[in-house]
């Protein structure tokens, strides 16, 4: 199979480099066993000079402007970085994804590689995922897209996304499998120590509000929540001294970050459950307390709900468990 790995601009390279790894490597297994190496694997790029890391320069690079039709194209991560500007700066892989897609190559995306696919069109009406905190801002860009938040792996008419970071590791297992058989695929996920039964991310996600907007009114909800959720019960409660009207409100605030206000106290009295889950020896009823709510059932199904976890199986996960170094 001819194997192409974007070369975007503003690319992840611990992306790049999983994915380099994760095929040489089902390579290498074929050879051992006396196969024929699966994948051809190239670099296509914008430049029409080679820009290939120095560890990569045994890997062939190829212009977008020149490149074959390829069986299977993968687009790593993308960086941090300001996503509308990135997009911008890599418009001119949409046609040529397009013009494969039609050749019939399957398409794949690691993470935040998402963005890319979904601003090609090829994700309209398709399932995906990303990144999990990214998510909300891939569905607010591309509300055609059927975004499946705390999927780990999405397939859908020979596109396939992945969740965030490590869940990249997942969607190669899954293309590995298709393209090698099951035994391949469980060779490698035992080589790169991948739990294979993760079926969810939300529980890697991380509250981190928006706060880079000029709506002066909507920043003064978001620092009474911020300093005192634990206290707010209800949304009217924080917006009582607001001078203007809830629905206007409402719809300012979600313009501003993205979330309506009672989903932004949610996520916010969430969170701060899960950072005392973490990192202290509280018990279930008291961080409960802290966190600003006052009901067991109702504090655990939203945990539930916010995370895909139990409160218990949270802390069982995440609780710091090493000795710290002196």
């Amino acid at each position: 199979m001819r194997l192409s790995i974007l070369l975007t601009r503003k690319y992840r390279l611990l992306s790049l480099a999983a994915i380099v790894d994760v095929f040489e490597t089902a390579n290498r297994f074929l050879a051992e066993e006396g196969k024929s190496e699966r994948f051809e694997i190239s670099f296509t790029g914008a430049s029409d000079h080679q820009v290939v890391p120095d560890n990569f320069r045994h890997i062939a690079y190829v212009p977008v402007s020149n490149s074959p039709s390829y069986d299977l194209i993968f687009i790593p991560a993308f960086g941090p970085v300001d996503m509308a500007q990135t997009l911008e700066d890599n418009r001119c892989f949409i046609p040529w994804l397009h013009k494969q897609y039609a050749q019939g190559a399957i398409l794949a995306s690691n993470c935040t590689g998402a963005f890319l696919l979904a601003a090609s069109g090829l994700l309209d009406d398709r399932r995906a995922t990303t990144h999990v905190d990214a998510a909300e801002k891939l569905a607010t860009y591309f509300p055609k897209i059927k975004l499946e938040q705390d999927a780990v792996v999405t397939h859908d008419a020979n596109i396939y996304t992945s969740g965030g970071a490590t869940s990249g590791f997942h969607v190669m297992l899954a293309l590995i499998q298709k393209c090698c058989g099951r035994e391949m695929a469980i060779r490698i996920a035992k080589t790169f120590a991948i739990d294979m039964d993760r079926e969810n991310q939300a529980y890697f996600g991380h509250f981190s509000p928006v706060e880079a907007h000029d709506d002066e009114l909507v920043m003064r909800v978001q620092h009474k929540i911020k300093s005192q959720f634990p206290e707010i019960k209800s949304i009217e409660e924080a917006i009582a001294d607001i001078p203007a009207s809830r629905r206007n409100f409402v719809r300012r605030f979600k313009q501003a970050t993205g979330l309506t206000p009672i989903r932004y106290l949610q996520k916010t009295k969430i969170e701060a459950a899960k950072r005392l889950l973490e990192n202290t020896e509280k018990g279930l009823f008291e961080i409960m307390l802290c966190a600003g709510y006052s009901d067991m059932k109702n504090f655990r199904h939203l945990f539930k709900e916010n995370t895909g976890m139990t409160p218990k199986a949270y802390r069982d996960k995440f609780a710091m468990r090493f000795e710290p170094i002196i």
